[in-house]
Order: C-alpha cells, then structure tokens, then sequence
C-alpha cells in the first residue's frame, strides 16, 4: 500500500501556516500600537497649539504690567505730585481698557487697575510759592508721602500677583 502526505493548503505545511498567522498577529499589534501612538501626538499636538494661543493672549497684559512695574520703580522713595504720575496713570488706563477682555485675568488685572487709581490720588498737591515752611505743614506732607508710599507698596503686590497668575496660566 502506498502512503501519501497530505499538505494543509496549496503547497503549505504546518511550519509556514504557523508564521504566516503569527506575522500577521505582530503585524496587527504593530498597526494598533502605531494608531494609538498617533492618536496620542495629535492630542498632544493640540493641546500644545491651546496652550501656545492662549498664552499669545497674555504677552500685551504681561508686557503692560512690566511697564508700570517699571515706572513704578523710578518713582519709589519719592513724595510725587500729579505730573509725576504720568506714565504709570497711562499704563493703568491700557490695563483698564483690556481688563473686561481677559477672562482669566479679570480679577487681578481689576485689582492692578484699582491699586493705579489709588496711587495715583495719593499725589501731592503742587508746591506754591512758600517762603517759610512751618512744622505742621511738614508733618502734613510727610504723612501724605508716607500714604503715596504705602500705595505705591499696595501696586507693587498687586502688579506682582498678576503677573505670578499669568505665569501660572501660561505652565498649565
């Protein structure tokens, strides 16, 4: 009697059925490993682009507050009058004007243009011409330059606190 062998498919054997199936597996773990992966970096692409659109929302507010952070500084330990009050005046009213526009800064943005205001009325009024100076007047413009002091101190840590929450919402 004759015996023959008999072949799976056209001309296949165990051993080739069995890496064909095989390589096909690791050939679909590869395409969901690829897929997934790419589902992720387009997430992340996206989140990077938010971010990065948002944070072109705070570059005027943060500019404008270190400006007045500036300004400010040239006017420390100095009893100022109105005219003096310039440049840090014109930085609040910008500030002021974008203020209802920057949701996420509203409240400290509120707080600087508050802090500017305050500063600001604490201005000295315009020295006339005086030939003797008395010690009440002195005393009564000392009081009101250690006030404008401790105003100009009041913006400082509101300028600072704005600034801390614009780079706080620029990380996240």
């Amino acid at each position: 009697m004759m015996t023959s062998t008999t072949t799976l498919a056209i001309g296949t054997s165990a051993g080739t059925l069995l890496l064909t199936t095989t390589s096909a597996l690791v050939m679909g773990l590869f395409a969901g490993l690829s897929h997934r992966h790419q589902r992720q970096f387009f997430a992340w692409t996206r989140k990077i682009r938010r971010r990065d659109e948002t944070n072109t929302d705070f570059d005027k507010p943060a500019e404008w507050l270190g400006d007045l952070y500036k300004a400010q500084c040239g006017l420390i330990r100095k009893p100022c009058v109105a005219g003096d009050f310039a440049e840090v005046s014109s930085i609040g009213n910008m500030i002021e004007g974008i203020t209802d526009h920057t949701e996420a800064l509203r409240l400290e943005l509120t707080k600087v243009v508050e802090c500017v205001k305050g500063y600001v009325a604490t201005a000295l009024p315009e020295p006339g011409p005086v030939t003797r100076i008395t010690v009440p007047y002195h005393r009564s413009q000392l009081t009101l330059a250690m006030h404008q002091e401790a105003a100009r101190g009041e913006l400082v840590r509101a300028i600072l606190a704005a600034q801390k929450r614009i780079k706080d919402l620029r990380r996240s």
